[in-house]
């Protein structure tokens, strides 16, 4: 389903952009080879604006990744080449158009949904502070991406990649198969060049998820790097935005842009000071005699993914790495149930706080209960796949000053982090964690919903707000999976730079075909593998 702001904007970019205007190819360039070329005039900002709308307006029906076009992205792509012509100052990102997942606000005329209808008139006139950051540093906010409405926080019986307002995200790898979410339209575009990069936000899973099942890098940072003001929120104990990009250089010059304090959001006071040039640590050989601990426990959920990974962890010695096996958890106690008491009582709190800070006249809905009420009120349209039982849960929550959730939530950051990733780093002498991130895509279907495949490896992270960085390691059946790169802290640059290295030494990632359906490579033993015509009859 496309929504009004789109459908205007196909209408304007068809007849803004002939076919014959297409002399410059935009698939699978990184942002430096873009900038490259608008530095040497091969191409200019104005015609990737066209083109990347063109691939949009061409996909886009097959991908629903993309809710709504920024109607003056080509007058800011003609401000940023008027300003290279004249030799102006030109910031890192200058001329290149990138994509955001739609809950984060822009001052553009483009409403920020959340996915939902509820917010279908939520035009703020506000720039999020990491918006802010990006067009400082040139970029085009091309447009908004396509998300699990409401970030996958409403049902846990939802299906990831949908929306009432954007539709079902679809792979580009596998039309059939999901995305992950919640940032599934942000992973979509990405990996279809549907934009130089995207921007996606992260509770739990919502941009590693959608990276490695997409083929993609994707860093979620320490919460308080990045700026959440003006994003609409789950968890401001878990929160956090981060880039969804087709390599690893071109998430560290993302990161280096959106990391920065804000006044308004008092868990970045120290990122300008814990900030770093991500950039310069990027060496193929940062691997060389770095002790990685693998968590083994956070394995064994799929043979070919294990495969993969195995195939990985020789790599990574091959690079220079020693490897110390981590067999399992250092506590026992059910992270999962002190995350979950955190995430309702703080979806009460914060979405309350955000819906009190948009326009009454666009957004009449101004409390979590006004939206469970405007959801039973447009059942046919915002819960005919799934219902809002945990919109009704966090509704049921106490408040932030509920002696249960605060021991939930000091005890939940403490066996996540202190108790948990920072001591099997101290333990066992290592500097990094590594993982599969989860298994292949699944099939999208409404009636089971989601079958995530593991995707174990993130959850300590999410809950401790530490860093996480997924990069591309391979294949299973033409579906791409993801190794999870995890640390303390503020060890994005760490990260960045195992990564990198990762990267350089397998060059796992291969661009997506569109296929219909994921393609079995021994067909034969898959065949062996099925009932006969008889076996099928008798049953």
């Amino acid at each position: 389903m496309k929504t009004p702001v789109l459908l205007s904007a196909c209408w304007m970019l068809l007849m803004s952009c002939p076919a014959s205007a297409a002399t410059y190819n935009v698939e699978e360039k990184s942002l430096d080879q873009l900038e490259a070329d608008l530095a040497s005039g091969r191409t200019t900002s104005v015609e990737l604006v066209q083109l990347y709308q063109q691939r949009i307006a061409a996909l886009n029906t097959k991908l629903h990744a993309v809710i709504a076009l920024n109607p003056d992205a080509l007058a800011q792509a003609a401000a940023s080449d008027a300003a290279r012509k004249a030799k102006a100052p030109q910031g890192p990102l200058a001329g290149l158009p990138i994509l955001l997942k739609d809950n984060i606000e822009t001052a553009d005329k483009v409403a920020t949904t959340a996915g939902s209808r509820a917010l279908a008139r939520n035009v703020t006139g506000r720039d999020a502070p990491l918006a802010h950051r990006l067009r400082a540093a040139g970029a085009i906010i091309l447009g908004k991406t396509n998300l699990s409405e409401w970030a996958n926080i409403r049902s846990p019986h939802s299906i990831s990649g949908w929306s009432a307002i954007g539709g079902q995200t679809r792979n580009p790898y596998a039309l059939d198969r999901n995305t992950c979410g919640s940032s599934s339209g942000s992973g979509a575009a990405a990996t279809a060049s549907l934009a130089a990069a995207a921007i996606g936000t992260e509770t739990d899973g919502s941009v590693t998820c959608p990276a490695a099942i997409g083929g993609l890098v994707g860093l979620k940072p320490t919460v308080g790097l990045v700026s959440r003001t003006y994003v609409v929120p789950i968890s401001h104990s878990q929160d956090t935005a981060g880039p969804m990009t087709r390599s690893v250089r071109d998430a560290a010059l993302l990161l280096g842009v959106l990391a920065g304090s804000d006044p308004k959001d008092p868990a970045t006071a120290r990122a300008d000071a814990v900030s770093h040039d991500y950039l310069s640590g990027l060496k193929p050989g940062a691997l060389a005699g770095v002790r990685i601990g693998v968590m083994r426990f956070a394995g064994g959920f799929h043979p070919e993914t294990d495969a993969v990974f195995e195939a990985s962890l020789k790599a990574l010695t091959a690079a220079g790495a020693t490897l110390v096996d981590i067999r399992k958890f250092p506590t026992e106690q059910n992270l999962g149930a002190l995350e979950q008491t955190v995430l309702m009582t703080e979806l009460k709190a914060d979405l309350n706080a955000y819906l009190a800070s948009t326009r009454a006249d666009q957004v009449p809905s101004r409390t979590l209960a006004d939206l469970i009420a405007f959801d039973k009120g447009h059942a046919n349209q915002e819960m005919a796949l799934f219902g809002q039982e945990q919109f009704e849960l966090a509704e049921a929550t106490k408040g932030l000053a509920d002696p249960d959730y605060m021991k939930a939530e000091a005890d939940a950051h403490r066996l996540a982090g202190p108790e948990g990733i920072d001591r099997m780093l101290a333990d066992n002498r290592v500097s990094v964690l590594v993982a599969p991130t989860i298994g292949p895509a699944w099939l999208i279907d409404p009636v089971l919903k989601d079958q995530f495949v593991g995707g174990g490896a993130g959850g300590p992270a999410a809950i401790a707000g530490y860093p996480h960085l997924t990069v591309p390691m391979g294949q299973v059946d033409g579906l791409p999976v993801g190794l999870s790169f995890i640390g303390p802290a503020w060890s994005e640059a760490s990260l960045l730079a195992y990564g990198y290295a990762f990267e350089q030494a397998t060059h796992a990632r291969k661009p997506p075909r569109y296929l219909p359906t994921a393609i079995v490579e021994d067909k034969a033993a898959w065949n062996a593998s099925r009932p006969s015509a008889e076996t099928q009859t008798s049953r």
